[in-house]
């Protein structure tokens, strides 16, 4: 289907990476997933069409939207169903400062079926705010939900899956097929479920530390960490912390990449 096949009167944007969600079976399974209930500070990022919005919205008091597109902001906030129960940020959710939603003693439940184009960024973006989140729910690319679920190990496994389980329990609900959206996109989709942790398991001392083990790691999958991570440990140190400097990153554990990042931060200033 054409990314110019007009929808409900409002044309799908390729530069905002648009599909729109219109298969009731997988509209109804992704609310019964999230499970909105009335008091919940609910947080929608990129609501369209409100495929979403319209059934989440009626079982809560109040719910907060992010919206990018100028059209579909204005159509929300006319929406005659809508538009007393939102609270719609015409913003770009990359730059949005989601915990400033947060209120004392209640976090966010964030939710949406996030553009293909910017859910990768935009899930580093959120995890950042994890202490603000008591969960999340998003309708993603297959490809990128198997990246954030994947394990040591796994082909998928890289700098996401590392991140995404260092703040949060990461949890596939449900396969989505193309032709539940509208235009129908080029690839399978699916939900997850993003539950941060009330203590992290493997706390690192300095993030930055631990993003750049990350990034040197999967930079160069291939290699041994022996040589991915030269410019900062010596194999010998490596063996001191009881990590094997033969293997590669995509075994290594979260824990062990915190490990390493700490012996960074121990060891080296900034």
């Amino acid at each position: 289907m054409s990314n110019d096949k007009v929808h409900q009167g409002h044309r799908a944007r390729k530069r905002f990476g648009q599909n729109f969600l219109h298969d009731d079976y997988t509209i109804d399974a992704i609310v019964s997933a999230i499970h909105p209930q009335k008091e919940d500070i609910m947080v929608e990022i990129g609501p369209g069409l409100g495929a979403l919005t319209e059934p989440v919205a009626s079982q809560v008091d109040k719910l907060q939207v992010v919206e990018l597109d100028r059209d579909l902001a204005a159509r929300l906030r006319e929406h005659p169903t809508l538009k007393d129960k939102l609270v719609v940020h015409e913003a770009d959710a990359m730059r949005f400062d989601f915990s400033a939603l947060a209120q004392p003693g209640r976090r966010l439940r964030v939710f949406g079926n996030l553009p293909y184009n910017i859910s990768t960024p935009l899930m580093f973006h959120l995890l950042e705010t994890a202490p603000q989140i008591s969960d999340m729910h998003f309708m993603l690319q297959k490809e990128v939900v198997e990246r954030l679920a994947a394990g040591p190990g796994s082909k998928a496994y890289g700098r996401l899956s590392v991140m995404a389980h260092y703040y949060c329990k990461v949890i596939p609900v449900l396969q989505v097929g193309p032709e539940a959206f509208k235009p129908a996109p080029k690839v399978d989709s699916a939900v997850v479920r993003l539950v941060p942790h009330e203590t992290l398991p493997f706390p690192a001392k300095n993030l930055n530390h631990l993003s750049r083990v990350c990034t040197e790691g999967f930079g160069q999958r291939r290699k041994t960490i022996r040589n991915c991570f030269r410019n900062f440990i010596t194999p010998e140190q490596l063996t001191e912390l009881g990590i094997d400097p033969n293997l590669r990153p995509e075994n290594l554990s979260l824990a062990q990449f915190v490990e390493i990042a700490n012996w960074l931060t121990d060891h080296q200033e900034g």
